[in-house]
């Protein structure tokens, strides 16, 4: 019996600033990635990234947060919210339908079992965590909430809810302890100008340490609240009148001497607290998107990561600890370490960030998904930060797959408008990585075919068929590697590396850029600043000849020829080949290039000879057994069948008849629409098996006796959460509308 194993998953996080978090015990990010939820374990060396995904959203995850190492919630933009358990190595969901719009923020309180959920049907709503029954529905007068907090009230049990809405302010709701007990609106904190982003509280360590609210806003401005127990002066003598008459001016602030702002908050039990506008922090250029408190002991200083649009992440301590002293100043706070990119919005800047390995790693993803990510080392006085490899995949649908000839490289195209280029890299174990993004392009991407080992072609959402070459950057990079080798006459006379023009969308030869860069890049895989800037191939040549934009692209096994077709509502555009009526879906040339098949969304296949004096190709036969579109078609290794796989849920299996140009079929009846089929070689029993990938994300393999060509049966079934679309050879490469790239070892 086969079995199939993970050996690579890319995958891009969503562009959410909740849509990843981190373990409590700093080890396993999780990340919404599409519908999916994926897994990354920080501690792994070395690290393959990715190791799981989860699937059980019917759109595209939001937000998550943790419970525990084995306990996380996620939400999406249909208003669902998942509680995920781990049992065993396996992970289980509930469902519960939260809200009747996507959720816009979540956040969870494991000690007091709480789920608290936003949306932007401009409610929050409160959730026991053991029951999933909803305690208490906020409204939040027609604003949606963009970022949730929530904390025990210093020196008690009193939980106090920050919600950060559309409306430039902070709303504070207080709870009193006991499971009865309904949140109250307290107060709400305004002072920015803009909407605010993000929340964080950092909690009391010790019983006299104050809590600390931190809000980012689109103002590019931080602000930092103290929140602690309020301490009556000796001629206060205040009367329960007096705090009744107080609480009903909750939402007026009042102006102290250092700029700060004070309200008051009162309790059933009658304990009050002051929230104090301590500290403006201001850095960044551009608004800024997430904050995070570092773990720490409480000997530590208390650092706080944020990201921002800038394409920054800066890490902000005070100059001096800050002490409770009422004689004492408040804390200056600096920025102690900045990382990112210098000269702002790059590709939207960070979406998000978060601490790692209990402080040990500062991490942020980007606007196209992928991960920086940033380690500590001890330097003495002062922390030591370097950049280390992290995670990158397509930020939208993965539409082409293609491996290179020698089988060391796997191309993808994507809706993100990016063809990368992946690889495996030895060291104690094979992990696979990207290494170079050759084509950062204005169109969306949408297939890709190797020339060489060293050469693809590409096609976009337009009427250009686009070929590039490989620079002696890559070479080297992939030889440094041990990746694969190559013959001194392939890598002579190659430019250094490729830049875009303003304005252009050709990628143009230049041996001009920093020596540091083409160094690092020689004996390292790039870092993922490196891949979206210096990993360029340049373009050699355009093909055109299409009325329409392109939809499909192949390679004879020669790689001496090159069909494509586009886009077609008739018989006139419906090439390369004559004879269809609809837009051709896919074309595939035999093992010895004499054929050629093309299948169509007029639901008919089409076999086409190449003839020896003319080397045209001529039609031999057609059929039109299928009663939906046909969505692709894959020959055999050994030339002697071929499939097509269809919507109306069959794949055929055609082989010669007898009889000149007639092919019978034998159908392969499943339970879900097939999309991708391809064939693998024939293994050394003498059976060769078929990969079919469904509309719902599953991929079954197939197996048959040489001999047999018309008995099939099915060995596995691969689930959505191990597999997706598109076979490749055998180590099965997958792609999906997921957005997710997988690599399968099939046993």
């Amino acid at each position: 019996m086969a079995e199939a194993s993970i050996a690579y998953i890319s995958a891009a996080t969503n562009r959410f600033t909740q849509a990843a978090a981190v373990s409590p015990s700093g080890s396993l990010i999780a990340f919404g990635s599409s519908n999916l939820v994926a897994l990354w374990n920080l501690e792994t060396s070395p690290n393959p990234g990715v190791y799981k995904t989860l699937s059980g959203h019917e759109a595209t995850v939001t937000c998550l947060d943790f419970l525990d190492d084995e306990s996380l919630i996620s939400g999406d933009e249909k208003g669902a919210v998942l509680h995920w358990v781990l049992q065993g190595d396996k992970w289980t969901y509930t469902r519960v339908q939260a809200h009747t719009k996507g959720i816009s923020a979540l956040c969870v309180h494991s000690d007091a079992h709480i789920l608290a959920t936003g949306s932007s049907d401009a409610l929050t709503k409160v959730w026991d965590l053991n029951s999933h029954a909803e305690l208490q529905s906020l409204s939040l007068g027609g604003r949606y909430p963009l970022s949730m907090k929530t904390s025990f009230l210093p020196g008690s049990k009193n939980l106090i809810l920050a919600i950060a809405t559309t409306d430039r302010s902070i709303q504070i709701w207080t709870k009193a302890e006991g499971a009865t007990s309904p949140f109250i609106k307290s107060a709400s904190l305004s002072g920015h100008d803009d909407w605010v982003r993000c929340l964080a509280f950092r909690g009391p360590l010790e019983e006299t340490d104050v809590l600390v609210l931190a809000s980012g806003s689109h103002d590019s401005t931080i602000r930092l609240w103290k929140i602690e127990p309020f301490k009556q002066t000796e001629s206060g003598g205040s009367t329960d009148a007096l705090l009744d008459a107080f609480e009903a001016s909750l939402g007026e602030v009042t102006d102290e001497g250092g700029g700060g702002r004070q309200v008051s908050l009162k309790d059933t039990s009658s304990q009050q607290y002051s929230m104090t506008f301590d500290a403006l922090l201001i850095g960044h250029e551009a608004g800024v998107t997430s904050l995070t408190w570092r773990p720490t002991s409480p000997s530590a200083v208390p650092t706080l990561l944020s990201t921002s649009t800038d394409s920054s992440a800066i890490l902000w301590s005070p100059s001096t600890i800050i002490s409770n002293d009422q004689d004492e100043q408040s804390a200056i706070w600096i920025n102690i370490q900045r990382f990112g990119d210098i000269g702002g919005q790059r590709l939207g800047g960070f979406i998000g960030g978060l601490w790692g390995r209990k402080g040990g790693d500062a991490l942020a993803w980007g606007w196209s998904g992928g991960w920086r990510r940033w380690k500590c080392s001890d330097g003495g006085k002062s922390e030591k930060w370097t950049e280390t490899h992290a995670i990158s995949g397509h930020s939208g649908p993965v539409k082409g797959l293609a491996w290179s000839p020698n089988g060391r490289f796997l191309a993808s195209t994507g809706l993100d408008q990016t063809t990368r280029l992946h690889a495996p890299l030895t060291d104690t174990v094979t992990t696979w990585h990207e290494l170079a993004r050759p084509q950062v392009h204005g169109f969306d991407l949408l297939s890709v075919c190797f020339l060489d080992n060293l050469k693809f072609v590409s096609i976009g959402d337009e009427k250009v068929a686009r070929v590039f070459e490989a620079p002696k950057s890559f070479v080297d990079v992939v030889t440094t590697l041990n990746v694969a080798s190559f013959d001194e006459d392939e890598i002579q006379d190659r430019p250094m590396r490729a830049s875009v023009p303003p304005l252009g969308l050709s990628n143009k030869a230049t041996s001009e850029g920093p020596q540091e860069i083409s160094e690092m890049l020689s004996t390292t895989r790039p870092l993922e600043g490196e891949l979206a800037a210096s990993t360029l191939w340049p373009e050699v040549e355009k093909v055109f000849g299409h009325g329409y934009e392109s939809i499909t692209l192949a390679t004879s096994h020669a790689h001496d020829i090159v069909a494509s077709a586009c886009k077609s509502t008739s018989a006139e555009h419906a090439v390369p080949l004559a004879g269809h009526a609809l837009t051709v879906t896919r074309i595939a040339f035999s093992p010895d290039d004499k054929l050629v098949l093309s299948v169509s969304r007029d639901r008919t296949w089409r076999l086409f000879e190449r003839e020896v004096d003319t080397k045209q190709y001529k039609p031999i036969g057609a059929d039109k057994s299928h009663a939906r579109i046909i969505w692709d078609c894959a020959w055999s290794h050994e030339g002697d069948i071929f499939a097509t796989a269809s919507r109306d849920k069959t794949v055929k299996i055609w082989k010669a008849s007898d009889e000149d140009n007639k092919w019978s079929a034998t159908t392969l009846k499943l339970s879900e629409a097939a999309t991708a089929v391809d064939f693998a070689p024939c293994d050394g029993n003498k059976r060769r098996y078929l990969a079919i990938g469904l509309e719902t994300g599953e991929i079954l393999i197939y197996s048959s006796d040489l001999a047999e060509p018309t008995v099939w049966s099915q060995d596995m079934s691969i689930p959505r959460g191990t597999a997706h679309l598109a076979p490749g050879c055998s180590e099965l490469a997958s792609c999906s509308e997921d957005g997710s790239l997988r690599i399968l070892r099939i046993r």
